[in-house]
């Protein structure tokens, strides 16, 4: 029987704080777009930089930690994340923030690969959805306090970019607080191999559900690295109280959360997910015919109530359906998440074309994707 000691459990679900941290990439790109004077797709490129790796290293991550451990995996994902926190105060210049933002992403990727198949290894299966909305839940915490802490370092130190000292702190108190710990590790029946890991995309489930994972986190990123964009062009907002508009997207996603934390384990899930895809493609529609800042405002915090627990339904209802497999689906899904790297530059240069509003109608393609596919799942 699995053991679900506060022991074990709690610097597991520290970990995604640091996870959290991959946010501040919505942030920083308002500010480095005006920092450097990018243009909105070269200021794109930031949150690219960040999702480019999942799809690069999530399948080498998952085979490594079959062999290593999901835990000694999840501790050098923590570290790597301090590094690249560290390094906008060596110099201060777009490409040194690109590397930054590089660094965080191989971290991300790897502390994404980890944290939750070793969640699972600390809780019980029928409490396991539950548990990855409280996961969820403690990143989305993560999430808005990001924009907060950079408002902070604005108001009194005059510096966005202490946040990421702030950033760099925490991670090195999470990966010293999973070291001390044991945990014991669930060994799957089979170990994960590259090609192994591909062939599960034959299985139309894994697939449709790889895909979905691409859509939603592309579509959380579009969400977080678009809501200035909107509120600037829309109306008129300076950057700083735009930045405010993604605190309220994190907000509601938070709140999400928590709300999935309590509820999964006792509603059915499948209907959670149908309910919460449906809803999204019409609260983006209004978001996109908003015509107060007021309403906008609403409807963000309406898209994140309902979108929050999409990916860890997704996540935990394809690998219930195959345990045994969970190495390997946990990293083809995080692979998945280079849809963070995809959807914004589409976005981006939707927005160059025809505005900040008309950008939106990418993310409502997502949404329309994941309500059908989630009739797929159901299938099987």
């Amino acid at each position: 029987m699995k053991s679900q000691s506060i022991k074990l459990i709690a610097p597991v679900l520290i970990s995604y704080i640091v996870m959290g941290f991959v946010d501040i990439v919505g942030v920083s790109t308002g500010y480095a777009q005006r920092d450097f004077n990018l243009t909105p797709d070269m200021a794109q490129l930031i949150p690219s930089m960040v999702f480019v790796w999942f799809f690069v290293l999530s399948i080498p991550v998952g085979v490594l930690q079959s062999r290593l451990g999901k835990k000694r995996i999840l501790v050098t994902g923590i570290f790597l994340t301090s590094l690249g926190m560290f390094l906008p105060f060596l110099h201060y210049s777009y490409p040194i923030l690109l590397l930054s933002f590089l660094f965080l992403g191989v971290g991300n990727t790897v502390i994404q690969v980890a944290s939750n198949p070793l969640l699972k290894d600390v809780v019980s299966e029928d409490k396991f959805s539950s548990f990855m909305s409280l996961s969820q839940f403690i990143k989305a915490i993560s999430s808005l306090v990001g924009p907060l802490i950079v408002t902070l370092m604005v108001t009194r130190f005059g510096d966005w970019k202490h946040v990421f000292l702030v950033y760099g702190a925490v991670s090195i108190i999470s990966g010293t607080w999973l070291i001390m710990v044991n945990i014991e590790e669930a060994q799957t029946t089979q170990k994960a191999s590259f090609s192994s890991s591909l062939k599960l995309l034959r299985h139309p489930l894994v697939l449709s559900m790889v895909v979905s994972i691409f859509l939603i986190v592309g579509l959380d990123v579009g969400m977080n690295t678009n809501i200035q964009n909107l509120f600037v062009q829309k109306f008129d907002w300076t950057l700083e109280k735009a930045s405010l508009g993604i605190s309220v997207y994190f907000f509601a996603l938070m709140v999400s959360r928590f709300l999935g934390a309590l509820l999964l384990s006792r509603v059915n899930n499948f209907s959670f997910l149908v309910w919460s895809a449906s809803l999204s493609c019409l609260f983006i529609i209004l978001l996109m015919v908003s015509a107060s800042s007021s309403l906008a405002i609403v409807s963000i915090a309406l898209i994140g109530l309902v979108s929050g627990n999409l990916f860890p339904l997704v996540f935990s209802l394809t690998i219930n359906k195959l345990p045994e497999r969970s190495n390997e689906i946990s990293a083809l899904m995080i692979m998945a998440v280079v849809g963070g790297a995809v959807i914004p530059p589409v976005m981006g240069l939707v927005n160059k074309v025809s505005g900040a509003s008309l950008s939106f109608v990418v993310l409502l393609i997502c949404a329309l994707y994941v309500f059908g596919s989630s009739f797929i799942l159901k299938k099987h």
